[in-house]
């Protein structure tokens, strides 16, 4: 069953030639009858950190949301195309996207945590996704998520407390530990410090440097200098004379911020355009 086969296939990544662990060919996003992206064809790296930017409106969040089906949620929204994940189309009917969003977790533009403890939002989507764990193997799931989210010395000691007694930014780091909890394969995230302080800012640009290696983070932001600080890899959308989103140039982020290739991208970089 391909649902299953998301969930335990890790090794080897299938797709491509150079490790990537979603290939997009030819995705294109409609709302009714308006497109909002089209002629995507991009690969992200296994280990590696890639920032999607580029001005508002010209699909950077459409494309993120199409990477684990959440634009199966919206009305009258319609992915044409297809998306890879290690060789497997996640848009096949017989692929569960429940599946799909286990193995490709998002964490959204603002901190989201559920009204529950600091314990309980990180377990809870051992707990929905049925893992056989006893008391003693929760508690090291849910440890070695807040370790690997920074966030374990800070709440170690009250992690009974209600997850909306943190701060904002540690709100953040708790819905990435969320994610981290279940296991997944690649880390999406939405503009994730658009709403928080400098200081908070940095521990999750801190933070995303310090797991990259151990799963493929896509990035949505608006900040050029986050992009530059925090990735690998940079793709740039920019919206055509029909307001339709699309892929513009891609390639190492030093290239990029230093030596586009393409007009429009020196524009946008340099903040002519936007």
């Amino acid at each position: 069953m391909l649902a299953k086969r998301i969930v335990v296939e890790r090794e080897p990544v299938r797709v491509g030639d150079g490790g990537a662990v979603i290939e997009v060919k030819d995705l294109a996003v409609r709302y009714g009858k308006k497109y909002a992206i089209k002629d995507i064809n991009l690969k992200f790296e296994r280990s590696q950190i890639t920032a999607i930017i580029g001005p508002s409106g010209c699909g950077k969040s459409t494309l993120l949301r199409c990477l684990n089906r959440m634009n199966d949620l919206i009305p009258d929204a319609k992915v044409e195309g297809k998306v890879y994940y290690r060789g497997i189309d996640i848009y096949d009917h017989t692929v569960d996207p429940v599946a799909v969003r286990t193995v490709i977790g998002m964490v959204f533009q603002r901190p989201n945590p559920f009204p529950m403890s600091i314990f309980d939002n990180v377990a809870f989507g051992l707990r929905v996704n049925g893992m056989k764990l006893n008391k003693t193997q929760m508690q090291e799931k849910v440890k070695d998520a807040l370790i690997k989210a920074a966030l374990w010395d800070e709440v170690k000691d009250r992690l009974d407390a209600p997850a909306y007694s943190l701060s904002g930014g540690q709100q953040q780091r708790l819905c990435i530990a969320r994610a981290l909890a279940v296991d997944p394969d690649v880390i999406l995230l939405d503009e994730p410090t658009v709403s928080l302080d400098p200081i908070s800012t940095a521990k999750i640009e801190q933070l995303l440097r310090q797991i990259c290696y151990d799963y493929t983070i896509i990035i949505v932001t608006h900040n050029m200098q986050q992009a530059a600080r925090v990735s690998d890899y940079t793709a740039v959308m920019m919206p055509d004379e029909q307001m339709i989103g699309r892929l513009i140039e891609y390639g190492p982020t030093k290239e990029i911020f230093t030596n586009p290739r393409d007009k429009r991208t020196e524009d946008y970089i340099s903040g002519r355009i936007g």
